[in-house]
């Protein structure tokens, strides 16, 4: 077959997950993408008029379209009805703008919600990258169709639902080495490798840490992610409270670089109230970090059930006690093949499942 996944905000984990399903699949994937560049809200409101304008002089005409959610497809499909009206198309779920939390002091626009809600309407699949994802967005529809002043077409919730399955994003990893056992009497690392923004709550994580410090925990610390904006005065003050305790913070350079900065944490930690899959952190249990997560979310899901009890935390004020508790047992913890958790997700088990949903779609 010949698939075109359409990215209109490509770049970070959308940019893995397309570009990964290109290279393992069976199948050709032509990625016809547009930058980040525009920004979200431009690349959900003008992305579709450019990439119909785009597609339109291409020669040859896929046997499957896969769409992100931050594509119009409605207005997509209606672009191209001409040319593609018989071609099928999946509609992929990385994030979306009904249950994503916002800032306090700003206020929801529902236009963008409503871009995803047609989106999934025209589609032929959609596509989830998680059960919670999928339960999260489709619990919340019907309060935004209730919002307006008649016509509620709830019936739409169904007929969304009865379309929608889970395709979680592959993990894009070299063969990893086995991991040396620590030395136990050596400080245990701390990784934090999410973005710096609120819906990661870095300051619920930097409190942790405080926790620590105040009761003599001795600890190192890798913090790795991207950070939206590098003047943010709670960032500054973060790295200057914590440097001399910090084996590396800031973005990592490369892959390799990043991948290796993992292998050298003990522990990865999460405080995230946004998070429809959780990558970064499949990515450091991969390479054989010990994770400590919010009970919220996805996470639940991606922890094997035995480890909730050690793995799990209650709420943000439960963090500090977890993530103490969670060091005094690492000698046990660590006897765990933690990457066998991520292993499921990698593309090389993945990709068959991929290549299936999107043949199924087209037969």
């Amino acid at each position: 077959m010949l698939i075109w996944w359409l990215d209109p905000f490509h770049g970070g984990s959308h940019a893995a997950v397309a570009s990964g399903y290109a290279a393992h699949s069976t199948h050709r994937v032509r990625l016809i993408t547009l930058s980040q560049a525009g920004g979200w809200r431009w690349r959900m409101r003008g992305g579709a008029v450019t990439l119909a304008r785009l597609v339109a002089d291409l020669s040859e005409w896929p046997d499957v379209i896969v769409a992100t959610d931050m594509l119009d497809l409605a207005t997509f499909r209606a672009l191209t009805y001409r040319q593609l009206g018989h071609i099928p198309v999946a509609l992929y779920f990385h994030e979306n703008q009904l249950t994503y939390p916002i800032p306090p002091e700003r206020k929801r626009d529902y236009t963008f919600a409503w871009i995803n809600f047609t989106s999934a309407l025209v589609a032929d699949t959609v596509l989830f990258n998680s059960a919670f994802h999928r339960r999260d967005w489709l619990a919340a529809l019907p309060g935004m169709l209730r919002r307006y002043h008649d016509y509620h077409e709830l019936q739409t919730v169904e007929q969304i639902a009865a379309k929608a399955q889970v395709l979680p994003p592959g993990l894009d990893l070299p063969p990893l080495p086995p991991r040396q056992p620590r030395d136990p009497t050596a400080p245990p690392v701390i990784l934090w490798n999410a973005r710096w923004e609120y819906d990661k709550q870095p300051h619920v994580v930097m409190a942790a840490l405080e926790y620590l410090a105040e009761r003599g925990v001795r600890f190192r610390l890798i913090v790795t992610g991207e950070h939206i904006d590098p003047t943010a005065p709670d960032l500054i003050a973060a790295r200057r409270r914590w440097a001399d305790h910090t084996i590396h913070w800031g973005y990592a350079g490369d892959r390799q670089t990043y991948l290796a900065l993992l292998r050298q944490a003990d522990i990865v930690v999460s405080a995230a109230i946004q998070e429809y899959f959780g990558i970064a952190i499949l990515e450091a249990i991969a390479c054989g970090c010990v994770p400590l997560l919010p009970a919220r979310l996805n996470y639940p899901d991606l922890i094997p059930p035995e480890w909730h009890a050690d793995c799990l935390y209650a709420d943000d004020a439960d963090l500090p006690n977890a993530l103490a508790r969670l060091i005094g047992d690492l000698p046990r913890l660590t006897r765990y093949d933690w990457s066998a958790v991520a292993r499921p997700y990698r593309w090389e088990s993945l990709v068959a499942q991929y290549d299936a949903t999107l043949a199924a779609l087209v037969r």
